[in-house]
C-alpha cells in the first residue's frame, strides 16, 4: 500500500503542476491577445504577435529554453532572464520586475505587458529572431483565419 499512497501523490503533484500550464489554441490566444490591447500596439498586428508566440513557444505558457549564456527564456513569449525578469540565477536587468516563474502559468496578463515593454524598447519586435525570421515582411493573414475577430493581420497600424 505504502507504493501506491506514493504513486497518487506524485500524481497529483502532477496533475496540480499541469493545471497552471496552458497550451494555447490560435484562435484563443488571438482573442486573449486582442482582448489586452496588443492590436495595433506600436504598429504591430495580433498576426505579429501570433507567429512569433508560435516559433518563441508553440503557445507553451511553461516553455522554458537554457542559453549557452547561461540565460533563460520563460513563458509564452520567452522573455529572457538577463533583461527582462528575475529567476534567482542569471544576473538581470529585470526591466518588468517580476520573478521568471511567473510567466509560466496560464495567466499571461504579466506575460503580455511584459512583451510590451520588449516591444516598447528601441529593438520592438525585432528582440525576437524568431519573429525577424519567420514573420517580419510576411503575409500573416493566415494566423487570424477562423479566428471570427476584429484585428486585421497584415495591416499595420499606428498606436
Amino acid at each position: 500500500m505504502q507504493v501506491s499512497g506514493t504513486i497518487v501523490v506524485i500524481l497529483v503533484i502532477l496533475v496540480a503542476a499541469n493545471v497552471e500550464a496552458k497550451i494555447y489554441e490560435r484562435c484563443d490566444l488571438a482573442k486573449k491577445l486582442e482582448a489586452a490591447g496588443l492590436e495595433g500596439f506600436n504598429g504591430y498586428t495580433i498576426g505579429d504577435w501570433l507567429c512569433m508566440a508560435h516559433y518563441e513557444s508553440g503557445f507553451d505558457t511553461s516553455f522554458v529554453n537554457h542559453n549557452p549564456d547561461g540565460s533563460s527564456d520563460y513563458g509564452i513569449f520567452q522573455l529572457n532572464s538577463a533583461w527582462w525578469c528575475y529567476n534567482g540565477v542569471t544576473p538581470t536587468e529585470n526591466l518588468c520586475h517580476m520573478d521568471c516563474h511567473e510567466l509560466l502559468n496560464r495567466h499571461i496578463l504579466d506575460d503580455i505587458m511584459c512583451a510590451k515593454e520588449v516591444v516598447s524598447s528601441e529593438n520592438g519586435m525585432s528582440a525576437w529572431d524568431s519573429w525577424k525570421q519567420h514573420c517580419y515582411g510576411h503575409d500573416l493573414s493566415e494566423w487570424l483565419k477562423g479566428c471570427h475577430m476584429n484585428a486585421k493581420p497584415n495591416k499595420k497600424v499606428d498606436s
